[in-house]
């Protein structure tokens, strides 16, 4: 942790205070949310549907106000927006404390999900700029702190909860006060990423929305982000089948995480450096979307395991699933600070924070389709008896994504878009 604490002294304040302010944002959202559907169906005895939702208010206001909020921090400058989405955020938490009617928790829902529609394309595209010729080194930084707040988020949120969730309601609530606050005070007040003087809503969408390169690059990454997520979907589920659902199996899910959680934590800077060294940028990417591809390989081989749960031999069947969650964490190793410079290079410097609100969008979309597949496809596997099925298509996912990728590069689709080369000369 010496090297990453020395690499962002390295950085200027601004830079420094985005890392902690992603840090602190992944902190307390993942202190409270995992703990939210329980809270919702037992304290409050909300019924599946009503569950399901509140949870997906959240989803759903935030997916789909990405691009508005990418928008506005290109017209208004980035600090207001992730003040903004820090404060409302500050009423979201404090108000899923107190109130027990659906009316009101969809409400909180709805608004912690825009907080992060404001604050999100916002924080991006302000630490690009801010961090300039230094992108890929600070986007790398950037998700060592994001992956810190989803890792400590859960147990500080597990010790709050036994006391009492409003009081992890309370405790999640002052961080962001706290963090509206801090971008108040020490947020520089500059406007965001340039764009055309004078240009109307409908041009600044236009333009963005015109940028096929872009929108190939999306299209062609969006299956990463399905890929990534089952860490969350395919791994847990296939964990409890083979530990069971008790408190062995709730250590084994927890051990994906901490996996997960480690490699970005400790390797991320050494194989930031060690891709830049090696490769180009576009490479880097297609390396990292290979890797991805062949994470889901260990899993396929030992989908046929049938141990006793509780059993050392369920201990050594997770044994895949634990190098599948490694494996996963490095390829987003790879890809991700690549990956947020390569849209900065897609939009030509022009309405960052726009392309990475629509980027947000489009991949949210993607994830959600695909989770509806990956599971149908896990359920046909088993009633199949082809437990490998599912593995080898999101195998199959990974290499063409990869596939994808390579061939834009191929075709210089990687680069600064025609219509932002032309204005900038």
């Amino acid at each position: 942790m010496n090297s990453v604490w020395k690499q962002t002294r390295s950085f200027d304040a601004t830079v420094r205070l985005l890392l902690v302010n992603q840090l602190t944002i992944n902190l307390g959202f993942y202190m409270l949310m995992p703990y939210l559907a329980v809270h919702l169906s037992t304290t409050l005895a909300l019924g599946a549907w009503a569950v399901g939702l509140v949870l997906g208010m959240r989803n759903l206001s935030q997916q789909g106000m990405f691009l508005i909020g990418g928008m506005l921090a290109d017209r208004l400058g980035h600090r207001p927006l992730i003040v903004a989405g820090c404060a409302l955020r500050t009423v979201g938490f404090a108000a899923l404390a107190v109130v027990d009617s659906l009316p009101g928790l969809l409400a909180a829902s709805a608004a912690t999900g825009l907080a992060g529609a404001l604050f999100n394309p916002a924080v991006r595209a302000c630490l690009a700029a801010e961090a300039g010729e230094r992108r890929v080194e600070a986007f790398a930084l950037f998700n060592v702190h994001y992956q810190a707040g989803i890792l400590l988020g859960p147990l500080v949120g597990l010790a709050l909860t036994a006391v009492a969730f409003p009081l992890t309601c309370g405790v999640a609530a002052a961080l962001f006060a706290l963090l509206t606050l801090l971008q108040l005070r020490r947020l520089p007040a500059r406007k965001g990423a340039s764009g055309t003087p004078g240009a109307t809503w409908r041009e600044q969408a236009g333009t963005v929305l015109r940028n096929r390169p872009f929108w190939l690059f999306a299209a062609a990454m969006t299956g990463s982000y399905v890929l990534s997520f089952q860490i969350y979907l395919a791994l847990p589920l296939e964990t409890t089948r083979l530990v069971g659902d008790g408190a062995y199996g709730a250590a084994a899910t927890s051990a994906l995480f901490v996996v997960s959680g480690l490699v970005a934590l400790t390797g991320q800077l050494r194989i930031t450096a060690w891709c830049r060294r090696t490769w180009t940028s576009h490479r880097c990417l297609v390396a990292g979307l290979t890797l991805m591809a062949a994470a889901f390989l260990p899993p396929a081989l030992a989908a046929n395991a049938a141990p006793a749960p509780g059993s050392w031999s369920a201990a050594l069947a997770m044994v895949p699933l634990l190098v599948c969650a490694g494996l996963l964490a490095v390829a987003t190793a790879v890809l991700y600070p690549f990956e947020m410079d390569t849209i900065v290079a897609l939009s030509g410097g022009r309405w960052v924070a726009t392309h990475y609100g629509l980027y947000n969008t489009v991949c949210g979309v993607g994830i959600t389709a695909g989770n509806l597949a990956t599971g149908a496809v896990l359920d046909a596997g088993r009633d199949a008896g082809a437990a490998a099925l599912p593995w080898l298509v999101l195998a199959l996912l990974g290499a063409g994504c990869a596939t994808a990728v390579a061939a834009l590069s191929r075709r210089g689709n990687l680069g600064v878009p025609a219509e932002a080369a032309a204005v900038r000369a």
